[in-house]
């Protein structure tokens, strides 16, 4: 019966001591104030003040509500005030990549620096599948290239970033100047241990021309780049995990076709993206990569990547 906006009014007429100060202070007009209060003491079965008194003079009843609303009021403003206040003290995290945690892990520093309190917790043994733990409230955030459709996840989008061909300094193909799939179809491209169908270079390069090189599993990025270094086979892989080995002249990297792009976002449970944790980490780690990264735009403006369609299915 009493309502939150019955208590304001009753601050607002003690506060500036007549109704159409009242009314001007919460933006109302005099009338439609004066309508609220016959409205709300005709429910209750008594007066709250005294008309045309000067100064405005409360009954014993309206006393006794005033002095609610001064009690239950700042409890309220308190309340909100704490609810956007950080709680989480741990944000639990997985990454679908290997090459993730190369750019990831200095990126944590300058979250740190604003968030001392939380506990930044790498979950384990859900590495390439771990958007179905977050669904179910085992992980916190999700760094992901792969969106899972009407999977009751939020996908905040990170930056674009170019996969590139990375191969021996003198491999046969360092002097091709515009790879195309053939150019794949008889080398040995090494993978990370996930289905190729997972694979940007897969889905969007050699699956639409029809070219299938053999495939080989390796579970270290530092490893799978000594192996091209060695003329082992091939791998594609984004350009900021070579880009200090290709300085350094051990390996060197090549545009694939016109350019390979693909868009890594940083997934959360559906109507989680506002806390206040999630969104500074999302929003500290995009920066860092945006600024550090090679070869990497900020995706929240821009179009999805030039992929097939059905590769970005409403969540």
């Amino acid at each position: 019966m009493i309502e939150l906006k019955h208590l304001r009014t009753l601050q607002a007429l003690r506060n500036t001591g007549s109704l159409a100060a009242a009314a001007a202070q919460l933006h109302q007009t005099q009338s439609a104030l004066s309508h609220q209060f016959s409205d709300l003491e005709q429910r209750l079965g008594f007066r709250l003040f005294v008309r045309k008194s000067q100064p405005l003079r409360f009954t014993p009843q309206g006393e006794i509500l005033l002095q609610l609303a001064e009690q239950v009021l700042p409890q309220i403003q308190h309340a909100l005030q704490a609810c956007h206040e950080p709680h989480q003290t741990t944000l639990r995290i997985a990454i679908e990549c290997h090459s993730c945690i190369q750019w990831l892990t200095p990126a944590l520093s300058d979250f740190r620096q604003s968030w001392p309190q939380v506990v930044i917790d790498f979950k384990s043994g859900v590495t390439f599948d771990p958007q179905p733990a977050l669904q179910q409230g085992e992980l916190d955030v999700v760094l992901t290239s792969d969106i899972l459709p009407r999977s009751g996840l939020f996908y905040s989008p990170m930056f674009d970033f170019e996969v590139r061909l990375v191969l021996a300094p003198d491999h046969p193909l360092a002097l091709v100047e515009h790879i195309s799939p053939d150019d794949l179809a008889n080398e040995v491209l090494m993978i990370y241990p996930v289905q190729r169908q997972r694979l940007d270079i897969w889905r969007h390069f050699l699956q639409p021309a029809g070219v299938s090189p053999a495939l080989k599993s390796v579970d270290n990025t530092l490893l799978l780049i000594q192996m091209v270094s060695a003329g082992m086979g091939i791998a594609a892989l984004p350009h900021w995990v070579v880009d200090s080995f290709e300085h350094q002249g051990l390996v060197m990297t090549k545009k694939l076709g016109s350019g390979l792009w693909s868009r890594l976002y940083a997934a959360v449970r559906d109507g989680e993206q506002r806390q206040p944790v999630v969104e500074a980490f999302i929003h500290s780690t995009r920066q860092h990569a945006c600024e550090h990264l090679p070869r990497v735009k900020d995706a929240r403006n821009a179009a999805a990547p030039d992929f097939p369609p059905s590769d970005f299915l409403p969540r």
